[in-house]
């Protein structure tokens, strides 16, 4: 994999805006962040302050969306009313780019958390139709962002093939998750670089990094409650 720069939707190091420190952002903002990372369900249709505050920020530095609810791999339709917001909030505000979780998130009700998608080929098939309407209706590519996962029940191809095949088929970028990339690789047993190596950089839209608990030796638990260690540095260094 070879990142081209040139291509990326923002460049530099971001951070996740959080309302705790909106307003010493807003204040004086740090010379070290280059750009803003959001969850839109966080910040659309809010007003007041903190809408006020936001606004100022995004007029400031380049803002990109991290989503936490599509349900790409759900059974459920497409909240298309939902992403018609999306698209608004995007418009509005000039947000570089917006991404969301290969993964599913509910299922009679929201689950809370994020969980993986069989690696199947009807589910290539399935979420990359998903990702193409979603596409439609917010007027832009998304990118998907690859996912920790402790089980892989019905696995009919690897992970990275899976990847690979929903990126070709949805035509859409890829957020890379340095960190989820090194937890899996203790939890499967494969190569973290190896595996990176064989992702289209062309299709990278940005990257995150991230703490993880270490449960076990060979068990983590990506939870971004702790310190980015070094072997993640690494990666992020060979990207």
């Amino acid at each position: 994999m070879h990142l081209n720069n040139s291509k990326y939707p923002v460049t530099g190091a971001g951070l996740g805006l959080r309302r705790a420190f909106i307003s010493s952002l807003a204040d004086q903002f740090p010379s070290q962040v280059d750009f803003m990372e959001v969850a839109p369900e966080n910040w659309i249709d809010v007003g007041g302050r903190y809408g006020h505050l936001f606004r100022a920020i995004a007029e400031r530095i380049p803002v990109v969306c991290h989503g936490l609810s599509l349900n790409l791999g759900g059974p459920a339709p497409l909240d298309e009313a939902f992403l018609h917001k999306v698209r608004q909030f995007l418009d509005t505000h000039n947000i570089r780019c917006y991404s969301e979780h290969l993964s599913y998130c509910a299922d009679d009700g929201h689950l809370y958390d994020l969980m993986p998608i069989p690696f199947t080929e009807d589910a290539v098939h399935y979420v990359a139709d998903r990702i193409r309407r979603t596409q439609d209706i917010i007027g832009r590519r998304m990118a998907i962002e690859n996912v920790s996962y402790y089980a892989a029940p019905g696995q009919e191809m690897p992970e990275i093939e899976f990847i690979n095949a929903i990126l070709e088929e949805a035509d859409c970028y890829l957020h890379l998750d340095i960190n989820n990339i090194y937890v899996n690789s203790i939890n499967h047993r494969y190569d973290a670089e190896t595996f990176m190596k064989s992702l289209p950089g062309e299709r990278i839209a940005y990257a995150h990094i991230a703490g993880h608990y270490v449960e076990a030796e060979d068990l983590r638990i990506d939870t971004h409650g702790s310190d980015v260690i070094d072997p993640v540095w690494d990666l992020l260094a060979k990207a």
